[in-house]
């Protein structure tokens, strides 16, 4: 079986954008371009993976951002099911912010 790459980047694109929608209540920046996204992988049958992580393991609202992303990724065309799953490694910083928000946080 071939993939379609071309539909792929097309589907990644809808699913970037529709986290871009998803802000961290602790930072006003979306979960995206805040790093917190580690993988995203279009399946077969309609189904998305995504694995994030939290800028801290104790965030009160761990569930309801997992919830949030879900919510919004299923409102791309073509995802019919998307499974977020929460990971802690390797640990969320700074680093993986996009320049952006660091220049629009003061951290540049």
């Amino acid at each position: 079986m071939t993939t379609d790459l071309a539909g792929n980047d097309t589907l990644t694109a809808g699913i970037v954008a529709a986290l871009r929608t998803v802000h961290d209540p602790e930072i006003p920046v979306n979960v995206y371009d805040l790093g917190l996204i580690y993988r995203i992988e279009p399946k077969d049958a309609g189904l998305v993976e995504i694995d994030m992580t939290l800028t801290a393991p104790g965030c009160p609202v761990a569930g309801e951002m997992l919830s949030w992303v879900e919510k919004a990724v299923i409102e791309v065309a073509g995802i019919e099911k998307v499974a977020v799953r929460l990971v802690f490694d390797p640990p969320w910083d700074s680093s993986r912010m996009s320049d952006d928000v660091k220049l629009e946080l003061g951290l540049l």
